[in-house]
């Protein structure tokens, strides 16, 4: 009983102890559990600040590598040997932006080296490991600009049309427009092309990719007179009549 009432009257004390003093006499009595808190915090600190770090060089690391083999490109480098070195890079540094972005360097120079099914499996390996990256369109149309290529025009059509309407707003849509009408001209269906050539033209105007489709709309217009816009229809004879009246006023 005197000890209850001992430990009372010790925690009233307490109680009217200045805030300060207070934390002071929690900080004593948990120095050790605090002190071993602040270490785990300070290790933790650490590991994540040194993997951000790490990312980070990594990509600094893997950028330069990337600019050295696009110089050596650029300065006349073989291009036999373009491919196999943007490959050393995405595979030294997978899981990143430069890893990404080298992918799609490697499938654009076997491409250009008319090497198709290598390009298509680097395109495709593109869209397998970097989903959600904003190079998804460059892929895609990769991938539909081999079999294009290859000359598988049934696949190469549904290729396109499946990056038209999935990433409508993407910026190689309008390629990939063009790309499906010159597939469509080929195939005999001029109004399916004549449509999508309109298309581009009115989305890429004075661009090199407008202007052609423009002409190339044009061409077909000749060919196929019936593809034709329709002239607007004519004025109805009333509103001919009101135009004068309308004018005086």
């Amino acid at each position: 009983m005197a000890n209850s009432i001992a430990i009372k009257s010790m925690d009233s004390e307490v109680v009217q102890l200045p805030v300060s003093e207070r934390l002071w006499l929690w900080f004593d009595t948990y120095k050790k559990q605090v002190a071993i808190a602040l270490g785990v915090l300070a290790v933790a600190a650490l590991v994540i600040w040194f993997v951000i770090w790490q990312r980070d060089q990594k990509e600094i690391e893997a950028g330069a590598a990337l600019s050295q083999v696009t110089t050596s490109q650029l300065e006349g480098g073989s291009k036999a040997d373009a491919a196999p070195a943007y490959l050393k890079i995405a595979n030294t540094y997978p899981h990143s932006v430069v890893g990404a972005r080298a992918v799609l360097q490697a499938a654009g120079a076997l491409f250009t080296d008319g090497k198709y099914p290598e390009a298509q499996a680097q395109f495709e390996r593109f869209i397998r490991e970097y989903q959600g990256s904003p190079f998804m369109g460059e892929a895609l149309l990769g991938v539909a600009a081999c079999l294009d290529a290859e000359g598988k025009t049934d696949q190469a059509v549904s290729a396109y049309k499946d990056l038209v309407s999935r990433h409508s707003t993407d910026s190689v849509v309008p390629q990939a427009k063009f790309s499906l009408a010159r597939l469509y001209e080929a195939q005999n269906k001029p109004e399916l092309a004549r449509d999508l050539y309109q298309e581009v033209e009115r989305a890429s105007p004075f661009t090199s990719l407008g202007n052609e489709a423009g002409v190339r709309m044009e061409e077909l217009i000749a060919k196929y007179p019936k593809l034709a816009p329709a002239p607007p229809a004519p004025m109805p004879s009333n509103v001919t009549n009101l135009a004068p009246l309308l004018q005086k006023k």
